[in-house]
């Protein structure tokens, strides 16, 4: 019998790889993504400190339309927004193992678009 692992599995051992060799400091905080089937959501992380600085998600906005690419954009506008609030401007980016592509891609644009880099 051939153990198929499902495509959760796959992407949280992709994510675990990138996570070695991708931290967040105080300098330069991680922003994270996670893609569910009906939402999606980001937080801006210290991981020195072990704390969240910034979070957003398409639930938290109460988006009527919570799973598509224009809520994702309207997340990364968000977080943006809020991050440069706390005087955040620079963040290294995690894609959760996702491929940037769709939901993912239009979050890291509009965060771009509203003023973070990375």
């Amino acid at each position: 019998m051939i153990n198929k692992e499902s495509k959760n599995e796959a992407r949280k051992r992709r994510h675990a790889r990138v996570r070695a060799k991708v931290s967040g400091t105080t300098e330069c905080p991680r922003l994270n993504v996670y893609r569910s089937n009906s939402h999606i959501f980001a937080q801006i992380i210290d991981d020195t400190n072990g704390t969240t600085l910034v979070s957003s998600s398409s639930l938290a906005l109460k988006l009527e339309h919570s799973s598509n690419v224009e809520a994702a954009s309207k997340v990364g506008t968000d977080i943006a927004e809020k991050a440069l609030a706390k005087k955040i401007t620079n963040v290294v980016f995690d894609r959760g193992g996702y491929i940037y592509h769709g939901r993912v891609k239009a979050l890291a644009e509009a965060a771009r678009a509203a003023g973070l880099k990375f």
